[in-house]
């Protein structure tokens, strides 16, 4: 299923009426849903958690969320620790797609019921998947840096990528989408790094070598949020600010200012509080017999100067999980 952006802001309205008005249910008794998380030092996945907890205590049901930190082997005794300790229903966001079945297995043999947050799996079984539109969201990212280059002139724009991990499928999806973008526009990638650790620091020296390697680059790709802050560190420790733009991906609040003032061109943002809201309630649903879908595809909102306030009351719940105020 595929939600249009009018649906979505429908839909998110209508979270809130239920966030206001709702009653709290009285937790059912011995039912857990936990989220099992890439690394919820990432705001994003903290983001996902929330609209996961959100969903389980408007069923009533008891919610636990666990870290993986990035580490596979730690996403496997996570997955174990849940299941032997009662776990019902489980929302995965897997430390990369090549990872995920493992988890299945486990949970399958078990009785348990997964559904997906933001990442998916490459085999196995699996209640629903809840995505973004990860490949138009980078494309659109992509086509607003382009724009921003042709006002100033660039021809032939040469362009750094900070990349997650390429063995997430969502990863893998934000590089095609981006590269396609600068491929129609003219523009060439002359140099790549992936992510190992995910932090600001790491994007920073990725950022401050590409621009020593290829002092002529004009962007820079950052496919996840608080990373982005380290390229722009870098830019600026370089005093390259306005000379080399940045696009992003995904949202922290630190982001808005950097939209308003156009330090940062544009961000494609997913909605990972809506993301995890809809994930907890497919486990739910299947848990209580209820209708669900094998793969939900939520809309990215390409947030820029030209759009940020009007956008800004809906991003506050189902990007910001209501944390910025």
């Amino acid at each position: 299923m595929t939600y249009t952006k009018r649906q979505f802001i429908a839909l998110a309205g209508a979270f809130g009426l239920l966030a206001s008005v709702a009653m709290p249910a009285a937790h059912a008794e011995g039912k857990q849903i936990v989220y099992l998380s890439a690394g919820l030092d990432a705001p994003f996945w903290r983001y996902v958690s929330k609209g996961v907890e959100a969903a389980a205590k408007e069923h009533g049901y008891d919610f636990v969320a666990l870290d993986s930190r990035n580490n596979t082997q730690t996403q496997l005794q996570n997955t174990q620790d849940a299941i032997v300790k009662g776990a019902t229903g489980i929302v995965l966001s897997p430390t990369d797609s090549s990872t995920a079945p493992a988890v299945l297995g486990l949970a399958q043999k078990a009785g348990v019921p997964v559904s997906f947050a933001g990442i998916g799996t490459t085999s196995g079984e699996f209640v629903t998947f809840v995505t973004s539109n990860d490949e138009a969201g980078a494309y659109d990212v992509g086509k607003a840096l382009a724009k921003a280059f042709e006002a100033k002139g660039w021809k032939n724009a040469e362009v750094g990528m900070v990349t997650i991990s390429q063995a997430r499928q969502n990863g893998v999806k934000r590089t095609n989408g981006f590269v396609k973008a600068m491929e129609e526009a003219g523009n060439k990638i002359v140099a790549r790094n992936e992510m190992q650790t995910y932090t600001a620091d790491e994007t920073y020296r990725f950022v401050q070598d590409m621009l020593t390697a290829h002092p002529e680059m004009r962007g820079i790709f950052v496919q996840t949020d608080s990373p982005t802050l380290g390229a722009k560190r870098a830019v600026d420790a370089m005093r390259r600010g306005g000379e080399t733009l940045i696009g992003a991906f995904d949202g922290v609040p630190e982001f808005l200012p950097m939209i308003e003032d156009g330090s940062i061109v544009a961000s494609g943002m997913q909605q990972p509080y809506l993301m995890g809201k809809t994930a907890g309630e497919s486990v739910i649903a299947k848990l209580e017999g209820g209708k669900t879908e094998k793969e939900v595809v939520l809309p990215i909102l390409t947030v820029s100067k030209d759009n940020l306030a009007t956008i800004l009351p809906d991003i506050k719940l189902t990007v910001f999980a209501g944390e910025l105020k």
